[in-house]
């Protein structure tokens, strides 16, 4: 006869599915049920250890551990409901977290063994859960399982328990200690030294920094004492408003914070956390990541918002559940959560006035940094100042994700002031007459200099990007990189060719041409090609073709190639009745054809393409002359351009906080 069994576990294939694999998704939701339980069995300390080498996850604790009888009853009893067997708070007076006694099965969505050593009044407790040995029991129609019992000499330990994650699924990879900690951290209000729980992750305690978000805040809301987040929060631009009257008048027992970050890409998150949230916690851990998202009507100043809010109220022990069964929601038809969610929406109206109020007033600020820009003001007429003044406050209430964007803005938004400005001017034209027509040449001057100083702004803007093709490409990559950008940046080869069109019904018929004429081209033709495109530009339909740069190419079968195309072209403008409109092909060589060094051979290349309305461009030649012809007017527009310098401040300026 057999021995007894030590352990026995009893539940359905249905319950193991649902409530346990496929409870949870990812490894910091699963041991953020192992640390809640820890909470629960008043351990003052947890170390979780990631052991890489062997794929394994191993939890201990310094809690009040488990006898074997209480391993059966309330650890291997799924849906052994806490607060009846233990109501009230723990001996440290905690308010348990645990309440449905399904969170245990959650292990078994990361890993395929689950070890349990526990020890309580001296007395051990070992054992060893099989996810395949169970799944086998129950497909077998059984709905008992008997773990494995091991040998108590694995309970090293005089107090606590330790459970053993191994056969780790492929899909759930070990994270980085850094990240899970992180994570971790995150998902609880109560780890640290205020609520003696400490939870150690790779020999590092877990802190609340470790959040990685305090440090980001620019304006904080706070909801009753929050003490050791103001400390936390080091740089807030004011200082933090208490708002503990609005929810005493809800009647609701909510404490926590909201805030705004300074630019909406500090919310980017390097683990892949949703910063850019509301998260609800009850009893000190997370219930629900995010309640900003009911909320569909959100102004910009919703992608700087981040809060964590607490409302143990979900949480009462003479009242139902209001979590979901996976424990990371609540419950949207609960009273209780409509409640929650009028509240929320009340202080995120609160919080969109103040947010554009004060960032309307630190933009104009930080603007006002730039000794240009204070120039630049100053010289306006009086009732222009506080227009822009508040122009410029305006703009930073605008989402950008770098510095550079917000520089873009600010030059943009002090050429457009100017531009409405002038155009106020000009409205009154209508009230001048013959005696003050000199204030007309006046603002007519205004005008010519604004729009010089917009061209000047578009021809810098040139200017960097072929310095940077210059600087950064290296010779043999040069072609590709000009072939991916040429095609939309015709000015490249002409500075008249502003913008570059090319609508769908030409495009198909041109690239049908091309396709045509280059199935009849030799094998060696076609190996000297590297790309060819169509595009219209200024009334003028543009086809350019790139060679590749080491290719050598002859004269005539070049001229021959480019009639077909001309003869194409032409021929599919015709059926459009557009025939007389001008034609020109540019071909991008790395050298002359061999023709061009023979006798009279540059003459001879002139007057064979010039008929065809075709020249050649050479590609070390390309960027430079680019180059000097938007040079020259930077050398001589700079005279005329009267904004150029307060351009050039803003481009040149650099503040801390956007190093």
């Amino acid at each position: 006869m057999s021995a007894p069994h030590l352990f026995k576990m009893t539940l359905s294939l249905n319950v193991l599915e649902h409530l346990g694999i496929n409870l949870y998704s990812n490894i910091p939701s699963v041991l953020s049920e192992a640390v809640a339980n820890a909470w629960d069995a008043d351990a003052e300390h947890v170390s979780i250890a990631l052991e890489k080498n062997v794929e394994r996850i191993i939890i201990v604790d310094d809690g009040i551990g488990m006898t074997t009888q209480e391993v059966n009853e309330r650890y291997l009893t799924v849906g052994y409901r806490r607060r009846d067997g233990q109501p009230g708070t723990t001996k440290k007076g905690r308010n348990p977290m645990g309440r449905k006694g399904i969170g245990k099965l959650s292990l078994f969505s990361i890993a395929d063994i689950v070890e349990v050593h526990t020890i309580k009044n001296g007395q051990k407790s070992a054992l060893l859960m099989r996810l395949e040995d169970i799944r086998s029991k129950i497909k077998s129609g059984e709905s008992t399982y008997f773990p494995e019992a091991l040998d108590t000499k694995l309970v090293d330990f005089t107090k606590g328990t330790r459970i053993v994650l191994s056969s780790l699924r492929k899909k759930q990879t070990i994270q980085t200690v850094d990240a899970l900690r992180k994570r971790l951290a995150r998902r609880f209000s109560i780890i640290g030294p205020q609520k003696s729980f400490e939870v150690v992750v790779g020999n590092k305690p877990i802190t609340p920094t470790d959040r990685d978000y305090y440090s980001k805040i620019q304006y904080l809301w706070l909801y009753g004492s929050q003490k050791q987040i103001v400390k936390l929060c080091t740089k807030c631009a004011r200082k933090p408003e208490d708002r503990s009257k609005a929810v005493s008048k809800a009647n609701i027992n909510l404490s926590g914070w909201l805030g705004t970050v300074t630019e909406s890409r500090d919310l980017k998150d390097e683990v892949g956390d949703n910063l850019n949230r509301i998260a609800i916690y009850v009893r000190g851990k997370l219930a629900q990541e995010d309640i900003l998202g009911d909320f569909s009507e959100r102004g910009v100043y919703a992608s700087y918002l981040i809060g964590e809010l607490h409302v143990d109220d979900f949480d009462q022990d003479t009242k139902d559940d209001s979590a979901t069964t996976s424990r990371q929601h609540l419950l949207e038809d609960d009273p209780r959560y409509s409640q929650l969610r009028e509240l929320v929406a009340k202080e995120l109206k609160h919080i969109q006035n103040r947010w554009s109020e004060w960032r309307a007033e630190e933009g104009a600020k930080k603007a006002l940094e730039i000794p240009a820009i204070g120039k630049w003001m100053h010289g306006l007429p009086a009732p222009y100042k506080r227009k822009a003044k508040a122009w410029l406050g305006k703009i930073n209430r605008i989402r950008t994700d770098t510095p550079d964007e917000r520089k873009q803005l600010l030059k943009h938004s002090i050429l457009a002031f100017e531009f409405f400005r002038a155009n106020e001017n000009l409205e009154h034209l209508d009230s001048i007459d013959d005696e003050n027509l000199q204030t007309v040449l006046g603002l007519f001057r205004e005008v010519d200099g604004l729009e010089t100083s917009l061209y000047g702004q578009i021809v810098r803007s040139r200017v960097s990007v072929i310095r940077a093709l210059q600087e950064k490409v290296d010779k043999n990559a040069r072609e590709r990189v000009i072939q991916e950008y040429i095609y939309d940046h015709l000015w490249l080869l002409d500075p008249a060719w502003e913008r570059a069109e090319a609508t769908q019904f030409m495009e198909k018929r041109v690239n049908a041409l091309f396709r045509k004429v280059n199935a009849a081209l030799s094998r060696q033709e076609k190996l000297a090609r590297l790309d060819i495109g169509y595009r219209e530009t200024a009334g003028k339909h543009v086809i350019v073709e790139l060679k590749r740069p080491n290719a050598t190419i002859d004269l005539y079968t070049l001229a021959k190639q480019i009639q077909k195309y001309r003869n194409g072209l032409i021929k599919i403008l015709k059926a459009q009745g557009r025939e007389n409109e001008p034609v020109e092909f540019v071909c991008i060589l790395g050298k002359q054809p061999s023709q061009f060094r023979e006798g009279d051979g540059p003459k001879l290349v002139d007057d064979t393409l010039k008929p065809l309305s075709a020249r050649i461009v050479l590609y070390e030649n390309l960027l430079a002359r680019a180059f000097k012809a938007y040079g020259d007017y930077l050398v001589k527009g700079q005279t005329v351009d009267r904004l150029r310098d307060v351009i050039h401040a803003i481009e040149e300026y650099s503040s801390e906080d956007e190093s």
